[in-house]
């Protein structure tokens, strides 16, 4: 019984978390909300046109969330509830410090006050259906296991999965490292990437999965117009709430003949036998277009000396930092933090070779149950020089207060279990020459 309702209770966490909004809000176009004094605030009018921009990628038939908001008489039922979790922002979960840093992102999917207070305005009159003419269109959505960018590319390129793992009713977390080759002959440049596993089930044993890209390069072409050395770095990571990553136009992830898949999938038990695999979309540019930037996900610890610093002790409040330094020009493409239970914010900040320091972004709210992936706008993804020092700082909780904290009178470092803990950040960074940079600094100024 317990096995029972802990597996229930973990796939609807999951369900709930797994959003993949911020692939799909840059293909939908902005709706207007703003309500006239005294006009009645509807369904139809409404409150559909931010359920199908905030809500519906999830939130749908046969999709991973526990309720489809897509027609009133599904949404309706809801309707307190919903009330509450827009209030409280539970719900869609952002959780960056609007007071400082950059604010504009290509996946914003966070409420403006005025859609709360229209979403509010609704329930509190009744929750009523209006006029079915004002209904906006059906957007459409993939159909079953439909990759996302597919419209937007057609079919994956390549599809990478992993040997399938049964993950007994109850066992010890596993750490699944499978090798797969992915059969290339030859050099590819990535410009979209997805990753999810296979089922639905699958997600609510599957903590998060990393997939590293394995390749010898022995004319050193992966290293064009990046001075810093790089490597291939990891190519792509899936959590709840992370699903895909689209490159900038003229930039991409290089792939190499031989090229590997190495996996790194982290499983837990939810009192049901499951059997899953992960899958690994590729979406290639065309042979004829070479991008001129190479991008690089990277893993930037919040640890000086790396994991070992890792210190927290019982009953305590703790802050960490460590520092990137950039040997080459690059453009930061986005920001995601990662801890685990005890983790409550974390930031990114950059000290620029004249001693400007800049905030680029702080999660002041850190949600273990979401791994956001804050993803800058085309104006606003800082463009920065070489020798910047990227500096990121971490925040744990190992109080009592920590509501989501296992045991507050433990010592805890650095581990892969979830009642261990992490301090890192993931971040993409697009390297480019001096030269290029300035050219990059030049077209902001006309964006501005």
């Amino acid at each position: 019984m317990r096995n029972t309702m802990f597996r229930n209770l973990t796939r609807l966490r999951i369900w709930s978390g797994a959003l993949v909004l911020w692939a799909l809000l840059a293909f939908l176009a902005p709706s207007a909300y703003a309500q006239s004094a005294g006009q009645r605030v509807t369904f139809t009018k409404d409150i559909a046109p931010i359920f199908q921009q905030k809500c519906e990628s999830c939130h749908r038939d046969n999709s991973i969330a526990p309720m489809s908001l897509v027609s009133y008489k599904e949404a309706r039922p809801w309707a307190k509830s919903l009330k509450k979790a827009v209030v409280t922002r539970d719900m869609p979960p952002w959780h960056i410090d609007k007071t400082v840093g950059i604010q504009d992102f290509k996946n914003d999917r966070s409420l403006t006050e005025k859609q709360i207070d229209t979403i509010v305005q609704w329930v509190d009159s009744g929750a009523p259906r209006g006029d079915e003419k004002d209904m906006p269109a059906p957007v459409s959505w993939p159909e079953g296991d439909g990759w996302i960018f597919s419209e937007r590319f057609g079919d994956p390129d390549l599809i990478v999965e992993s040997p399938a793992y049964t993950m007994p009713a109850s066992a010890q977390d596993i750490w699944y490292r499978p090798v797969v080759a992915t059969g290339l002959t030859e050099a590819r440049w990535v410009r979209a990437i997805e990753i999810r596993p296979s089922t639905l089930d699958g997600r609510t044993i599957t903590h998060h999965a990393l997939a590293a890209l394995q390749q010898r390069d022995p004319t050193n072409t992966a290293r064009t117009n990046a001075v810093d050395d790089i490597g291939p770095g990891l190519f792509m990571e899936w959590a709840v709430g992370k699903q895909g990553e689209l490159m900038r136009p003229n930039s991409g992830k290089l792939m190499l003949p031989g090229a590997k898949i190495v996996w790194d999938i982290h499983h837990h038990a939810v009192g049901e036998e499951i059997t899953t695999s992960m899958e690994l979309a590729i979406y290639f540019y065309p042979k004829d277009e070479i991008p001129k930037y190479r991008q690089v996900l990277g893993l930037f610890h919040a640890l000086n000396g790396g994991p070992r610093g890792l210190d927290i002790p019982p009953n305590s409040k703790t802050v960490h930092q460590g520092v990137k330094v950039m040997k080459g020009a690059g453009r930061v493409e986005n920001f995601q933090a990662h801890m685990h239970l005890r983790g409550k914010a974390m930031s990114i900040e950059a000290i620029l070779p004249d001693g400007t320091r800049r905030m680029l972004s702080h999660v002041n709210n850190f949600q273990f149950d979401w791994h956001n992936n804050y993803v800058y706008a085309d104006h606003a993804a800082p463009l920065l020089p070489a020798g910047t020092v990227l500096i990121i700082t971490a925040w744990h909780d190992n109080t009592a207060s920590n509501r989501d904290n296992p045991d507050p009178d433990q010592w805890v470092g650095w581990g892969d279990r979830t009642v261990d803990e992490m301090a890192h950040a993931w971040v993409n960074i697009t390297y480019m020459s001096d030269e290029d940079y300035k050219i990059e600094v030049e077209k902001r100024k006309l964006m501005e």
